[in-house]
Parts: structure tokens; C-alpha cells; sequence
């Protein structure tokens, strides 16, 4: 037997070793119930993932509603695209706009209240599968909602319902609560190089 029949031999066996044991581990996970999803960090990507969730279920042909605390009346690609399914997305844009902009805390925790409103009442429609709270981080870090309350809401969400929450800087009660947290890790950022936000890339 040469080398190269031999290396295909064992790798032949080791595959399928490992898709005994991975074929074992799929027995055992019989759950299913909706996530809380958080999706925090330094790093970009955190709602863009928020949004290719968004895709997934609609590629499903679930419903979706979409709830964005921060961006306010900027106009984004994701807010174009996701309004041409008016059948399966409820897209709310509820902020006024990045806090350095507003100046005005009153005026922030306002919008934050009302974005919260319709957060739950999103969670609470049985005719959705999957909310998005983009940015919803932020309007805790900033401490314009309580985040007990916001906790005790996600946690008392229907038994199927899957929510994702976005933004940096997650605190640590909703960690706790979460069964999916992702962490982005800035490595590099082309805004550090001079390069502005980008149609298609960034927004």
C-alpha cells in the first residue's frame, strides 16, 4: 500500500469514526424552544449577524419583527431590503438617532421607552417568530431603560419565541439570561485607516 492509499485509508476511517460520534451527539439534543440570542462586542458584524438571522427565517418562510433602537431616520440597506416583505417583516424604526447626536437625554430615554413598547408587544405576537431589538444594548448602556424590567420581559417571552439582541457593550444580566451570546472582536477596522462607513458594508 502506498503512502498517499494509506493517508486516504485513515482518513476514510477517522471520518467515519467522527461521524459516529457526531451523529451520537445529534441523538441526544431533543429540545427545542426559543433562544435569546445577544450578539455584543467591540468588533463589527453584531447586527449585520442580527440581520442574516432575519434572512434565515424568512428564507423559511417565518415572520419577523424588527425593532431598531438607535439609527433612527438613517437609511440603511437592511431597512430598504426588509420593508419589501411587508407580509413577513414589521420594521420599526424607533430611535432618534446616535446619543452624541440627540444631545438630549430626556429625549433618548423616551424613544427607548417607546421602542421597548412596541419591543413588547412584537415578543408577545404570537404571528412572529423571530424579533430583532438592534441596538437595544445601547439604550441599557446608556441606562435609558431598566435592565431588570428588560430581563424579566425577554425571560417571559412565549416558549417559541426566538429574540436576538444587538449592540456592544451587553451587560451582564442579560448574559446571564441569554442562551446564545456571541462576542465580535475588532482585529482591524478600515475607519481606523480613514476609510469612512460604506453603502453595502457598513449601512
Amino acid at each position: 500500500m502506498t503512502d498517499e492509499i494509506k493517508t486516504d485509508a485513515e482518513h476514510a476511517e477517522a471520518m467515519k469514526a467522527l461521524q459516529a460520534e457526531r451523529r451520537e451527539l445529534m441523538r441526544s439534543k431533543t429540545e427545542e424552544r426559543g433562544l435569546l440570542i445577544v450578539n455584543t462586542g467591540d468588533g463589527k458584524g453584531k447586527s449585520t449577524a442580527g440581520f442574516g438571522m432575519v434572512a434565515r427565517a424568512l428564507g423559511w418562510g417565518q415572520k419577523v419583527g424588527v425593532v431598531q433602537y438607535i439609527k433612527g431616520k438613517w437609511i440603511t440597506g437592511e431597512r430598504q431590503f426588509f420593508r419589501k416583505f411587508p407580509d413577513q417583516v414589521r420594521y420599526e424604526v424607533m430611535g432618534e438617532g446616535f446619543t452624541w447626536d440627540t444631545q438630549d437625554r430626556a429625549r433618548d430615554i423616551a424613544a427607548a421607552q417607546a421602542a421597548w413598547a412596541i419591543s413588547l408587544e412584537m415578543i408577545a405576537d404570537p404571528t412572529l417568530d423571530l424579533v430583532l431589538l438592534d441596538e437595544l444594548n445601547i439604550a441599557l448602556r446608556y441606562d435609558y431603560l431598566d435592565i431588570d424590567a428588560v430581563v424579566a420581559g425577554l425571560k417571559a417571552r412565549p416558549e417559541g419565541k426566538h429574540v436576538c439582541v444587538t449592540g456592544r457593550n451587553a451587560k451582564p444580566e442579560l448574559l446571564a439570561a441569554a442562551d446564545l451570546v456571541t462576542e465580535m472582536t475588532l482585529v482591524k477596522h478600515p475607519f481606523e485607516q480613514g476609510v469612512k462607513a460604506q453603502r453595502g458594508i457598513d449601512f
